[in-house]
């Protein structure tokens, strides 16, 4: 029988028996080594504005090609995406697209429609570590850009081995306690990281964070983060992104005031902070 092993690629470092799946549901123990269970298994694609990532700075006015897979290493619970993002393969109808395809398609799309590229998105897609690497390796070839939007939950090595890969991301970072993140059971120290790591290496970066009344809405949050993000870069945008009541999370929506004082706040940290979801 095969030994236990750690999945190292976020702060759960789930420990697999043989047969095992990790908490992000995407990652398992297979012949005594950690694999992608969802390598190439799309459950979403299509055709977006560069703008509904949010990434208001990067090419803006074009489209790209946009996939999402299943599993998160997170459990938001007003998540809109929870049907793929907090299921496994069994729950999830997929259709098989590998890397070569995948490449084959970004080009097609680039030709009919000018795509710039792939965005991995609708779950999470750090979750599908392998599958990123190497589509990456192969769009970049090319000429595609690499778009991740993501929670930034994902450890230091692994991470830096994807970064010269990646064009553009953004952020969830989804509040600025750890006591928020607890709630999501998550690790703010480890998105903070991925941001701060993705500016040095000169990926194009920007940051969303969805405000949830009486949780992550207050003023003196907002000005730790924005004075925190603007330590990095006073010019990296954020997304302040109105809650509405999803999944398990019956919270009421998040006020327009709210949002619009939040936003004053952030301004005076940074240059360019935008209101979304209104």
């Amino acid at each position: 029988m095969s030994e236990a092993v750690v999945c190292e690629l976020c702060p759960h470092h789930c420990r697999l028996s043989e047969g095992g799946t990790g908490f992000c549901g995407a990652r398992g123990n297979r012949g005594g080594e950690v694999v992608c269970l969802n390598y190439g298994q799309v459950t979403s694609l299509a055709l977006d504005p560069i703008e509904k990532k949010p990434l208001y700075h990067f090419h803006p006015g074009s489209v790209i090609l946009s996939l999402g897979s299943y599993g998160c290493n997170l459990r938001c619970p007003f998540c809109q995406n929870y049907e793929i993002s907090q299921a496994g393969e069994a729950q999830v109808r997929t259709r098989s697209i590998l890397p070569d395809e995948l490449l084959a398609l970004a080009l097609q799309t680039r030709e009919q429609y000018g795509s710039i590229g792939v965005a991995f998105t609708y779950n999470e897609p750090l979750v599908s570590y392998e599958y990123l690497r190497d589509c990456a390796q192969l769009l970049r070839a090319h000429g595609l850009a690499v778009v991740l939007v993501t929670n930034g939950q994902a450890c230091a090595a692994p991470l830096s081995q994807l970064l010269p890969l990646v064009d553009a991301m953004n952020v969830d970072l989804k509040g600025f306690s750890q006591e928020f993140y607890t709630w999501l059971q998550g690790n703010l120290v480890t998105t903070k990281q991925t941001i701060q790591m993705a500016v040095a290496a000169g990926v194009h970066v920007e940051v969303t964070t969805l405000v949830i009344p009486g949780r992550n809405d207050s003023p003196r949050a907002m000005s730790d983060e924005a004075s925190w993000l603007a330590s990095l870069s006073p010019d990296l945008p954020l997304h302040i992104s109105r809650y509405f009541p999803r999944y398990h999370c019956d919270i009421p929506q998040t006020p327009r005031h709210t949002l619009a004082e939040l936003q004053h706040i952030a301004r005076r940290y940074l240059h360019y902070v935008y209101v979304g979801n209104v």
